[in-house]
């Protein structure tokens, strides 16, 4: 079998992997801030590291996946005050949609989900270190800031030179930084914002910044150093860029041996976002494709590459996936599993070790299903299903699958729409916020988009 070779954004290559421990792997990758339902993106980090994953563990390695929960920060604070629920409240039911909506997706369940409440005391003994190595000063607003100027080795993941980012310096006359590229690693608690969390420290009460977070939990539960850290493109810089910084400079050795970003989703060519409008959650798409075609278009394209997404895309990865399971329904497997040196296997595993080349490896099942069609041979039908498995496809029977798609939603009359919202008001009056929330979600997928003004005014509009 071929070596596998991982594209790390740390060194801006592709190179051979070896893990830290021989026939171990060390995964982390950071998860879900869970405030809101999951969307597209989310979706992509899912099954993107889902599929490494599997691959590694089909390859015989001994893989340690983690990936985490933030549950507190700003967004999750603010939504809470809004809903008038509690923090607890709000989180576990995103958490639980989480759940629902990965187990759809077929996306295995990590080793450890850890949540960053839970490691608190990791936190602040992390942020120790780093005022002991002098990396890490308390302002004169009471935050624990980490000196970004005093590590040596800032921006080698994201290629940005402090001269670089100086340019992009704003001075703020209500902080306590020092500099304006320090960063938060501790927040004081301020008697002005309702409803913050906090927790004691050596600097005060208050809670932690989100990057000492994966620090800490990673640190925690792989070590000092480990084999991989992944997410999505948009985490290089801030994110993973401090969280080198955090640990480097605790630590004071390596943190990381390799760091892998998946692309972004696009919309008809732009960065999907909720201020473009152009943002769909996980349960949009799934009212109107089944699962598993929504899994096969993330993976029918490369993970580094960005993914535009439409309706026709989907229509298309439709009819595709539609094309395997019909070879397997005509021609039923035979028992038994995969045959590792038959040649398509040998060029699967080809494209998975060249940096988890999907699109390669979808198109050996093709290349397949076409053998099957003509064989007729239930042995080969059982090496496609078999080789599928390997992406976490082609497991259902056919027939489950070839029953058809969700229908798309039908649109909404305007006494329709008026009465949904009436129902959605009186569903979070009685604190009923599930309720709410598949409301919205309803009237979302109808095409209405709401907007909650002050006084408990709901405006709408079509799309």
């Amino acid at each position: 079998m071929s070596t596998l070779k991982i594209y790390n954004t740390l060194a801006r290559d592709k190179q051979a992997f070896s893990p830290i421990e021989p026939g171990k792997v060390r995964l982390y990758v950071c998860g879900m801030t869970v405030y809101d339902y999951c969307h597209l993106g989310h979706a992509r980090v899912m099954v993107v590291f889902d599929m490494v994953q599997r691959w590694l563990r089909a390859t015989g390695f001994e893989v340690t996946y983690v990936r985490n929960i933030t549950d507190i920060d700003d967004k999750i604070i603010q939504r809470a005050i809004e809903n008038r629920e509690s923090i607890g409240q709000l989180t576990q039911r995103f958490i639980d949609a989480m759940d629902e909506d990965s187990a759809a997706l077929g996306v295995q369940k990590p080793d450890h989900e850890p949540r960053a409440t839970a490691y608190v005391p990791q936190m602040l003994d992390l942020i120790s270190k780093l005022q002991a190595n002098g990396l890490a000063y308390q302002g004169s607003d009471g935050d624990v800031n980490y000196s970004v100027r005093d590590f040596p080795g800032y921006g080698k993941l994201s290629g940005k030179s402090l001269d670089d980012l100086r340019a992009g310096e704003r001075v703020d006359v209500n902080t306590g930084k020092r500099d304006p590229l320090d960063f938060v690693l501790w927040k004081a608690a301020k008697e002005s914002e309702p409803g913050e969390v906090k927790w004691d420290s050596p600097w005060g009460k208050g809670r932690p910044g989100w990057h000492i977070e994966c620090s800490a939990m990673a640190s925690d539960l792989l070590g000092d150093h480990f084999d991989i850290h992944g997410g999505g493109q948009d985490l290089q810089f801030p994110h993973h860029e401090n969280e080198i910084a955090q640990s480097e400079g605790a630590h004071q050795h390596a943190f990381v041996n390799y760091w892998m970003h998946n692309g972004f989703i696009r919309v008809d060519n732009e960065k999907m976002s909720k201020s473009l409008g152009n943002f769909f959650t996980i349960r949009d798409v799934l009212k109107k494709y089944d699962p598993e075609v929504l899994r096969f278009f993330i993976l029918r394209a490369h993970y580094r590459s960005p993914l535009n997404y439409s309706d026709a895309h989907l229509d298309d990865a439709r009819q595709a996936l539609t094309r395997l399971y019909t070879a397997l329904k005509d021609v039923p497997p035979q028992a038994g599993g995969l045959v590792a040196d038959e040649a398509h296997a040998v060029r699967l595993a080809d494209a998975l070790n060249d940096d988890f080349n999907t699109p390669v490896a979808i198109a050996v099942l093709f290349e397949l299903a076409n053998e099957v069609n003509r064989s007729r041979s239930p042995v080969q039908a059982r090496q496609l299903k078999a080789l599928a498995g390997i992406l976490g496809l082609l497991q259902r029977e056919p027939g489950e699958y070839l029953k058809g798609g969700v229908a798309a939603a039908e649109g909404l009359g305007e006494a329709e729409i008026e009465a949904l919202i009436a129902a959605r008001k009186a569903a979070k009056a009685g604190k009923n916020f599930a309720e709410a929330d598949r409301i919205r979600a309803e009237l979302t997928e109808a095409g209405i988009i709401l907007e909650d003004k002050p006084g408990g005014l709901t405006e709408w509009r079509r799309a």
